[in-house]
């Protein structure tokens, strides 16, 4: 039995979508954060050494990282399905950028948005305007153009394709989920059509749906 180690405000969802997409059956173990400090808690070490979510067990296997799960379950259970192979290898190598991408390029920006976006509120009340003040900066200077810079891209990408690659959804596609999910919760997207096409897209899918059903609805940190 597959056991998914589901710590709530976390990228978990996307591997419940892939599961449900498999029709596969899974054992959901919840963690809370804790309310003060929002980390995840001490018992989800037990599990994996950093204590991060997802993970998932099956039988002697642990396995951690978002990507390195998609991977395994496809090449374990997925018998050909919500992947292309490396017969069409345009798609083949669209669908490895895009597996990679989402945590590699586009992640590391959204979690640095949202670091110094708390950094105000997390200041001493006597530094907080100089804390904004690099906080601005920081945005406005670096990551507002880069965030902006890889939405046009993706967005040009999913205007050509309808989705990032192979069959709906791919493993690509529930990979992507999340920073798309995240980026749909900040910024508007009326300049991104296509992104927010793929989100509702998401929404409507059954197999998401049971997601929700069982788990809740995505919630995200600093929600």
């Amino acid at each position: 039995m597959i056991h998914v180690h589901h710590l709530e405000k976390s990228r978990s969802h996307r591997i419940l979508w892939l599961l449900e997409a498999l029709e596969l059956d899974y054992e959901l173990v919840v963690y809370r954060r804790d309310e003060k400090t929002q980390q995840a808690p001490a018992s989800l070490k037990k599990i994996h050494p950093l204590g991060k979510s997802p993970v998932i067990t099956d039988g002697d296997f642990t396995v951690a990282e978002s990507g390195a799960i998609i991977d395994y379950l496809l090449q374990r259970y997925g018998q050909g399905r919500l992947q292309p192979t490396p017969d069409d290898m345009p798609t083949w190598v669209d669908y490895r950028y895009w597996l990679h991408y989402a945590e590699g390029s586009l992640m590391p920006l959204l979690v640095m948005q949202l670091v110094f976006s708390q950094i105000p509120k997390q200041s001493p009340l006597l530094i907080k305007p100089l804390a904004k003040g690099i906080s601005d900066t920081v945005s406005k200077r670096f990551l507002t153009p880069q965030i902006s810079q890889h939405l046009n891209f993706i967005n040009e990408h999913l205007s050509a394709h309808g989705n990032f690659a192979g069959p709906w959804p791919s493993g690509a596609d529930i990979q992507m989920s999340f920073p798309l999910h995240a980026v749909a919760a900040v910024h508007s997207l009326e300049k991104y059509p296509a992104i927010a096409e793929f989100v509702s897209r998401i929404e409507q899918d059954a197999a998401w749906q049971r997601v929700v059903k069982r788990a809740g609805p995505l919630t995200l940190p600093g929600q």
